[in-house]
């Protein structure tokens, strides 16, 4: 198997290899993308030794090619990253990238026919129509990397597990219509229940986390995880970004979702079936348990990563969400019902103001207080194109200049 990462320098791309180094010895990478961080980039394109590698400037370029023993093409700019996800040899695409830039990339690469391993949600959050639609009439996978996901394809039956990249049939992960739910019918399905562990404010009141800075936010009790999907993890959009996602991956319509809190983080998701049967998938918190099944299933492979001792776990506990607290989420539903160009403008405008918290020029609760805003703000179109989710976007971008700088900053 060959496969292109993107995204190669942060958590969940160098978790990918690492999980190729210890358990796919066979596995050729031959495409690697990276950022800024080229001192992390280098070694890897030393070792894998990749025909193509990715980085965001002409200038960056010049800076890796000095680094680097190992000589192979280097790009940049959005037609090179498109080009990485598409113009190569390899059978998947890990799209391990962070935010919309993600989208492009992955329509070229199921266009170019390639099977994908996903986990960049923003991808079906913003598009979910178009790039299932895409990737049933090219005929190929999309396989979930995030731990929730990856857990409910895994409680589906075996007919949803079919080895798509060998033999290049249709996968139940994409079936939609009259048998949705990975070839089980729909009316099989009772519930999809995806859990969140409730982040590093679970237990704190709306006062205190009013108050709370991005260093609080970035302690996340149980994942090692980049800065944004952290903090999104601590507003639970994380969540609302997922159940969008599973709405996309499982043809699941939204009153068929629940979420729950399980601070734990052991159950990473499950499924119950109407008639009464729960089936949930469990293992330790640890991200290269789903990458490794999202490029091996439906093959299990043997490695040495720790295992769950439930005699040493403790309990398993599980609350219901409090969308009072954690009104990102509650936006998220809403922009899941409504669908259309809602939840592109929605990731947008998120995408920014954790950029902002970060910095501390906004407080947590301004995070969602200005999605809110768009919301009554913005009048929501179908997407029935690419361009549709564009003029999406450029709305957000145009109402986030509209937002007086001075409103939006803590002072210290």
């Amino acid at each position: 198997m060959k496969i292109a990462v993107l995204g190669a320098t942060g958590s969940i791309g160098t978790q990918t290899l690492d999980v190729v180094r210890s358990c796919l010895p066979d596995t050729k990478v031959s495409v690697l993308t990276g950022y800024t961080n080229l001192s992390v980039l280098a070694p890897l394109v030393d070792e894998f030794k990749p025909e193509k590698v990715w980085v965001p400037s002409e200038e960056a370029v010049e800076n890796l090619r000095g680094m680097l023993t190992h000589r192979c093409e280097i790009l940049c700019g959005d037609e090179g990253l498109v080009s990485c996800a598409s113009e190569n040899d390899a059978d998947v695409v890990v799209n391990a990238l962070v935010g919309r830039v993600g989208l492009a990339p992955t329509l070229a690469a199921i266009s170019s026919g390639k099977n994908i391993a996903l986990a960049n949600k923003e991808t079906l959050v913003t598009a979910g129509e178009l790039v299932m639609n895409l990737a049933r009439e090219k005929n190929v996978r999309i396989s979930p990397i995030d731990s929730e996901h990856s857990a409910i394809w895994q409680c589906l039956p075996p007919t949803a597990q079919s080895a798509v990249p060998r033999e290049r049939e249709r996968s139940g992960i994409h079936s939609r219509g009259a048998r949705g739910f990975g070839g089980v019918a729909p009316i099989q399905i009772e519930k999809i229940i995806l859990t969140a562990s409730g982040g590093p404010f679970r237990t704190w009141s709306r006062e205190e986390i009013a108050k709370a800075r991005a260093s609080d936010a970035l302690r996340h009790p149980n994942w090692e995880m980049g800065a944004k999907i952290t903090i999104d993890s601590a507003t639970l959009m994380n969540k609302g970004l997922e159940l969008i996602e599973a709405m996309h991956l499982f043809d699941c319509p939204l009153e068929k979702i629940e979420i729950l809190v399980h601070p734990q983080s052991i159950i990473h998701s499950m499924v119950r079936y109407i008639d009464g049967s729960v089936i949930a998938q469990m293992g330790l918190p640890d991200m290269r348990l789903p990458i490794l099944y999202a490029l091996s299933a439906p093959e299990r492979v043997s490695n040495d990563f720790p295992r769950l001792d439930f005699t040493t776990c403790g309990d398993l506990t599980f609350e219901a969400v409090d969308l009072e607290k954690f009104p990102c989420l509650a936006l998220a539903f809403e922009a899941a019902k409504v669908g259309g160009t809602l939840p592109a403008v929605m990731n947008y405008i998120n995408e920014w103001a954790v950029k902002q918290f970060l910095k501390n020029r906004i407080g947590f609760y301004e995070i969602s207080s200005l999605i809110e805003v768009a919301f009554r703000s913005y009048t929501v179109k179908p997407v029935k194109t690419l361009q549709d989710i564009i003029e999406a976007e450029n709305w957000a971008d145009d109402f986030i200049k509209t937002i007086p700088a001075a409103n939006y900053e803590i002072h210290v």
